[in-house]
């Protein structure tokens, strides 16, 4: 008996010499991989940020001897998560403005404004988030009221979707609008003859606004950075930055203040972004990823400003309009093309979605690896499908359960069969890139992965899911928001997926999105979320 146990102590000392070391041993949990198969997996291990083994308990136990072991406790893990287009920095910058997001009348509005001020009492009054489609009367406000109450403080707050400013007199005056104001790429509301305080797209560049101090800027970063982890989100792709924002976010990830991962679209309707970036070439470290610019092709769809073939149903010989001159689109095509940046453009209408395909198509020939992306593709004539074979749809699916008690209203029955198409688009590129434009939409994925696999609101609205043949399953769904995404940004290599020599970047989720019911999906909380490795939620 003696020496049985002297054998087995042997060979146990054996074997533990033989264990290589991890930092983090992650057992006895339910983890989809994302890999090529699919696959899932009991348990992992992490060393120097990177996931070093994947398989199962005893697979990994027995190779690995760890500092860290954590139990899952059969809880779902999931590669952390991707939001393939938003706007983390502007959702940053809006936590220290007046929050105006589901309100739901003009006076709400008001009433958030007035007690916002009485609070921070600021010299000019800047917030987001009204819709007025969300409202009993369903037109655009005017500036009357807003003018009543704040003779002599500028006022401007944007819409939902950053498309349209509602602005009071003192705003007007100070910025030097007029009516005559000439305007390209949008349009300066008037009712009567006169001023409403409503600007639409180019119209809102002409508003002086207070800049926004070096202070403000990184505490709105770090404020998004928060709200992002919490959500589960690892990896953000900022659709549209300037270059003094983009060299303050590679500041802060050096000096380790900021952790999250940012692909940062340059803003490209300045040609002097253009020129700088192309001419500098793609920026890329472990948490930045400069190789892309985004271009506006056309305003939104909730203020009429898509470009639309035909005019609008609900408002007559009104067409909305392309930001910038059809030429223009392919002159900073051209110069994209000659260069390694991706081309990441804004296009909602259809008819913007028909120019700006066309545009690629030229410009792009038959290269096929540029991945270059058209953002929203929200509404596509049926004939224009064929063209997503190598343009890369990355789509929003919250905006199909934001928009659908309305849009048939605004774009007529016939158009709306090639509107909010995800599974039509993903079947044409065989992938698809799915964000939420927060703070458009909100930041909450979970709400991501509902709206694209259910269809249907938080009040299970419609009965039967809205345009049901463009359902996602759950696996299309989740590759969106991991591996897809990751490919969308040239980073499939690195992460969107939980395999060897990738970056471990995951999250722990409190129930199995992937198997619950329906129903159940916007309930969903994270747990822990893990950055290279490292627990930062």
């Amino acid at each position: 008996m003696k020496k049985i146990y002297f054998l087995f102590s042997v060979l146990f000392v054996f074997t533990s010499c033989k264990q290589e070391s991890a930092d983090l041993v992650m057992i006895n949990s339910n983890t989809y991989t994302v890999n090529s198969s699919f696959e899932k997996a009991t348990a992992f291990a992490v060393k120097d940020g990177k996931f070093i083994g994947v398989g199962t308990n005893a697979e990994i136990q027995k190779k690995y001897k760890a500092t860290a072991i954590i139990d899952a406790k059969n809880k779902t893990i999931l590669p952390g998560l991707i939001d393939a287009h938003c706007h983390f920095y502007r959702m940053g910058l809006q936590q220290q403005k007046v929050s105006l997001e589901g309100t739901k009348s003009y006076d709400e509005v008001l009433d958030k404004i007035v007690a916002f001020q009485k609070e921070k009492k600021v010299a000019f009054i800047t917030g987001r988030g009204w819709d007025q489609n969300d409202w009993e009367v369903k037109t655009f406000p005017t500036k009357d009221k807003l003018d009543a109450l704040f003779p002599n403080t500028p006022v401007a707050v944007g819409r939902v979707d950053g498309h349209a400013l509602l602005v009071n007199q003192a705003t007007i005056d100070l910025s030097r609008i007029t009516k005559n104001t000439k305007v390209s790429g949008g349009e300066i509301i008037l009712k009567n003859g006169k001023m409403t305080g409503v600007l639409i797209d180019a119209a809102m560049d002409f508003v002086k606004f207070p800049s926004t101090t070096k202070q403000e800027a990184i505490q709105g970063l770090l404020d998004a950075q928060k709200i992002s982890f919490s959500y589960g989100l690892t990896t953000v792709d900022d659709a549209g930055l300037g270059r003094q924002t983009i060299e303050l976010i590679d500041s802060l990830q050096k000096n380790k203040a900021l952790k999250m991962r940012v692909y940062a679209m340059v803003s490209g309707d300045t040609q002097e972004n253009l020129d700088y970036y192309i001419q500098k070439g793609i920026l890329k470290t472990d948490r930045l990823n400069v190789r892309s610019f985004k271009v506006y092709g056309d305003g939104a769809l909730g203020s009429r400003g898509a470009a639309m073939r035909t005019p609008y149903a609900d408002r007559e010989n009104h067409f909305g309009a392309l930001i910038y001159p059809a030429k223009r689109y392919q002159e900073i095509a051209k110069q994209i093309a000659a260069s390694d940046y991706q081309m990441n453009t804004h296009a909602i209408g259809d008819s913007a979605n028909t120019w700006m395909l066309k545009t690629y198509k030229e410009v792009l020939a038959n290269n096929k690896n540029r991945r270059w992306r058209i953002e929203h593709a929200q509404i596509v004539a049926p004939e224009d499908f064929k063209n997503f074979d190598n343009i890369l749809p990355s789509v929003q699916p919250t905006h199909a359960t934001s928009d659908m008690y309305w849009a048939a209203d605004r774009i007529g029955a016939k158009r709306m069969k090639g509107a909010y198409a995800f599974k039509e688009l993903l079947n044409r590129y065989g992938k698809i890139a799915l964000g939420t434009d927060f703070p458009v939409e909100h930041v909450n994925p979970f709400l991501t992965f509902y709206a694209a696999t259910i269809r249907k609101d938080i009040h299970n609205y419609p009965e039967d899911g809205f345009q049901m043949e463009n359902v996602l399953s759950r696996e299309e769904t989740l590759k969106g928001m991991t591996i897809w995404a990751a490919y969308a940004n040239f980073e499939e290599l690195e992460k969107g997926s939980i395999e060897v020599g990738k970056f471990a970047d995951f999250v722990i989720l409190d129930q199995n999105i992937m198997e619950i019911e329906g129903a159940k999906i916007p309930e969903t909380k994270v747990i822990s979320t893990f950055l290279n490795g490292e627990r930062v939620y």
